[in-house]
This record gives C-alpha cells, sequence and structure tokens, in this order.
C-alpha cells in the first residue's frame, strides 16, 4: 500500500461553468493565497470582493468557530442573537432603512428586491442600466444587460427595460406607469468599473419619487466599505428605498441581505423565505467582519488606499498607448485597454497577483481592504512593468 497522497483531480467532476485558472489554492493569509505548491499570490481579487477583512482573519475565524459550537441553523419564524444583533448593526449604517431580509448571495437578495417593488407597487415593471450586472437567476438575469449572460436562457423575465447610463431622455420615457423597481448599481463592477454619473443618479431618484417608483441600488460589490464609504450610494447623497447587500458583507462567508423601509415596502407574511437566510453562522460572520472594518477604519484606508493607487497607476502608465482610462471609487479599480485583458491577467497570475477582467478589455482590481500600501504599490509596479512602461 503507497503511502503517498496524490493530489486532487480539482477539474475531474466540477461543473466547469467558470472555467480555470490553472491553480489550486489551499490557504490564504491577509491579502495572500497560496496554491498546493506552497506558492504565495496577492489576492487583488478578494475572490470577487467578498474577502473583504482578507483571508484566514482571525476575528472571522473565531467568531465562525464559536458560533458553530452554539447553534448554526435557525430558520426566520424563530429568533435568533445573532440575526437581531446584525439587523441591528445595518440599521445602524444604513438608516433610515430599518427592515433586512436576509439570504445567501447577491443573486437572491436582487430576486427578493424585484419580488418586493412588484408587491408593494403592483407594478411588473423594471428599469435597469445597459452595462449593468445583477445576477444569473431568471429575475436578476433579466436586469442584467450583457448577452453573455442572457442570450443562452432567453425568453428571459417579461417587463425589464434598460436605458443608458446618462441619457436622461431615455430614463423619463422609460420610468413610466408600468415600472415598479428603477434598479441601479453606483458603480457597474461586470460593466468595467463604470461609475456612474450622481447628478444622473439623484435625476432618476427624483422621477421615482414622483412616479411612485421604487429606487433600489445594488450594492452587492460596492458595498462594506469597497468604495471608500459605507455604501457607494452614500458618494451621490442618495436616499434609495431598496439596497441589496452581499459579498463583502460575509468575509468570505455567503450571505446576502435587502435593506429597506418598513413604513414604503411589503411583501407580505408568507410569500417569500430562505431556509439557510439569517442563520446564525452567517451572522456571526457577519458581525465579526463589520467590528473588523470599523475597528480598523478601513473604510476610510480604503479611500485613500485607492486614491492613491489610482494616482500610481496614472503615473507608471502615463503616455502607454495599451491604456484607455484609469477609473474607480476607492478600492475597486478598473484599468480600461485598448487590447483584451486576460493575456495580462495570465501574465500577472505568473508573477504571483490576482486580478480580474470586467468585459473583454479592463482589468479589475478589487484587493481586500485591509491590504497594505507597500502591497497595493507592488500590484501597481506589476502591472506597469506588464504593459510595457
Amino acid at each position: 500500500m503507497s503511502l503517498t497522497q496524490t493530489k486532487p483531480d480539482v477539474t475531474r467532476y466540477d461543473a466547469g461553468f467558470a472555467g480555470h485558472r490553472g491553480l489550486t489554492l489551499v490557504r490564504g493569509e491577509g491579502a495572500f493565497v497560496f496554491d498546493d505548491t506552497g506558492r504565495r499570490y496577492l489576492d487583488a481579487t478578494a475572490m470577487y470582493g467578498v474577502a473583504s477583512i482578507g483571508h484566514a482573519h482571525p476575528a472571522l475565524a473565531v467568531a465562525v468557530a464559536a458560533q458553530a459550537g452554539r447553534l448554526v441553523a435557525c430558520f426566520a419564524s424563530y429568533g435568533n442573537d445573532q440575526r437581531a444583533a446584525l439587523q441591528e448593526r445595518l440599521a445602524t449604517l444604513l438608516e433610515p432603512l430599518d427592515r433586512f431580509f436576509l439570504c445567501n448571495s447577491g443573486t437572491e437578495a436582487v430576486e427578493a428586491a424585484i419580488k418586493m417593488a412588484r408587491a408593494t407597487t403592483g407594478r411588473a415593471g423594471v428599469v435597469a442600466l445597459s452595462g449593468a450586472f445583477h445576477g444569473r437567476s431568471l429575475g436578476a438575469l433579466s436586469a442584467t444587460f450583457r448577452g453573455k449572460h442572457r442570450d443562452a436562457f432567453a425568453p428571459l423575465v417579461p417587463g425589464f427595460t434598460h436605458v443608458r447610463p446618462g441619457d436622461r431622455e431615455a430614463l423619463n420615457a422609460a420610468l413610466t406607469e408600468d415600472v415598479g423597481l428603477f434598479l441601479v448599481e453606483v458603480v457597474q463592477g461586470e460593466g468595467g468599473v463604470k461609475p456612474i454619473a450622481a447628478a444622473y443618479l439623484r435625476e432618476a431618484q427624483r422621477l421615482c419619487q414622483e412616479r411612485g417608483i421604487l429606487f433600489g441600488v445594488d450594492e452587492v460589490q460596492t458595498g462594506i466599505g469597497r468604495t471608500g464609504r459605507w455604501f457607494a450610494y452614500q458618494h451621490a447623497g442618495l436616499a434609495p428605498d431598496l439596497v441589496c447587500l452581499a459579498k463583502g458583507l460575509g468575509g468570505g462567508f455567503p450571505i446576502g441581505a435587502v435593506a429597506f423601509h418598513g413604513a414604503r415596502v411589503s411583501l407580505g407574511d408568507g410569500t417569500h423565505g430562505s431556509t439557510f437566510g439569517g442563520n446564525p453562522l452567517a451572522c456571526a460572520a457577519a458581525l465579526a467582519v463589520l467590528s473588523v472594518i470599523d475597528g480598523q477604519r478601513l473604510v476610510e484606508r480604503a479611500a485613500a488606499h485607492g486614491e492613491r493607487l489610482v494616482v500610481q497607476l496614472e503615473e507608471l502608465l502615463a503616455g502607454n498607448d495599451k491604456v484607455r482610462a484609469i477609473r474607480g471609487l476607492g478600492l475597486m479599480v478598473g484599468l480600461e485597454l485598448t487590447v483584451a485583458s486576460m493575456p495580462l491577467q495570465r501574465a500577472l497570475q505568473e508573477r504571483g497577483f490576482l486580478t480580474l477582467g470586467a468585459g473583454p478589455r479592463v482589468l479589475r482590481l478589487l484587493p481586500p481592504l485591509t491590504t497594505s500600501w507597500a502591497e497595493l504599490e507592488c500590484l501597481a509596479v506589476a502591472i506597469a512593468e506588464e504593459l510595457g512602461s
């Protein structure tokens, strides 16, 4: 009998929907992850933004382990101390929003928001923006714009319309008496890391208020400090009726939420739910994440480091004909290129940096909020060197 332990074939039974980047990650520490050979990589993806306080943070590990020893499952018909504490904490951050539906992902949060809008307004129409990404289930996918995500699953849910960001005339025409929800990302993530103009967002909110349409903000990727404010809508001074959260809220533990006005938005007793939503383990994880972000002032740090990173990239890449634009908010940064971004992502991975795309020609950076400036500076230099600057 051989005592040699063989490595598992990580793709043998996998669905294969996501593709494979040729790495098997087995451990994380702070802003870094390690593969099965022991090689270290700076994780500038935060695993699509979920590792908001970095990998294997002691506070998160202790909170999850302690709660696992007390109570893991508790569905929403029963009260729970961790759930109540999380809802209270979120209420302080999202005031005046005062009610919270807890679920397991951003897609689930968006689906709940769509149902809330229909139930509250009696209208089935939803207006979203071209370039938007709101999830992969059928309702959320109907609000998503890009054909790559949608086309194979047509026909989708009827009643969804997309308008071009900044086109006020089209927006005014789209927000009809049949529309119950306007849904927007303040910074489009999958759509190219594109911030939407604050004046346009305020105009959309005004029209929604005049016409009895709920104004919903998708903060799944931008929320929980990512953009240098607790929520990206705060940059524009907005007052949404609904806010969808997920990703960074759990620090890597699956959790989603919809925050809403209890006096304005309703769904009805027994008309929606989630078996796992608001379970004590997820709530304990989220409470630990919020405590770390608050205690270490990571929101302010994201704002400062993000601004500094953009300036550094602009200086290093000045005059580079492969770079069309550098943009973002906080530690959500995109480099729009004149060439495909995938070769750059592969080259950076070879050098020990994990990055993301955001469409075919945008490199997206979503490092943990705990990433040091020295680590970010190394990333910027590597990007510049790979682009020939």
